[in-house]
């Protein structure tokens, strides 16, 4: 073992401070900007069968950005381009113990959307999801959840709305 500390959505980690990071991937679909959502498999025991921004957690000392796209290289099979970060919430992990700290980047696929291959432990399908259908995820999550939250805000600042300074 190198010391490298790695952690997932349910390895015990109680007391412990948790960074992951998560990919608004957007892409417009004749002329409606869309999100990619992916559904976490029901054999999750954290979060099972919700929809989700992709990503995960970071390794100790890993950079943050190519977590994420080694994140969603795993989970999706796809390359990404990594934008600006736009949100960060934290929650506490009731499986793990932990307390995560989430950092939302803007993303983009490199490849092609016909190469997503889900990884099936990690998701059961996705969606591309348009601003006016996040109701099908509040559904699914509740309004106040900190995730859709950031989804909202990224539709918002996608469409040239400018940032909260307060």
């Amino acid at each position: 073992m190198t010391g490298i500390i790695s952690y997932d959505s349910e390895s015990p980690a109680i007391g412990k401070q948790v960074i992951t990071a998560a990919a608004f991937i957007h892409q417009d679909f004749n002329g409606v900007e869309k999100v990619f959502l992916p559904k976490r498999s029901t054999r999750k025991k954290f979060m099972p069968g919700k929809y989700e921004l992709p990503g995960g957690h970071l390794d100790f000392g890993e950079d943050i950005t190519i977590g994420l796209k080694r994140e969603i290289t795993e989970e999706l099979g796809v390359d990404i381009n990594v934008g600006d970060p736009f949100y960060v919430f934290t929650y506490k992990n009731k499986v793990k113990g932990s307390h995560s700290i989430e950092v939302v980047y803007f993303a983009t696929l490199i490849s092609s959307l016909s190469g997503i291959q889900l990884n099936p432990q990690d998701h059961s399908e996705y969606k591309w999801i348009a601003e006016e259908e996040i109701g099908k995820i509040i559904n699914n999550k509740g309004a106040d959840d900190p995730e859709v939250k950031a989804i909202l805000k990224g539709f918002s600042l996608l469409k040239g709305s400018s940032l909260n300074f307060g």
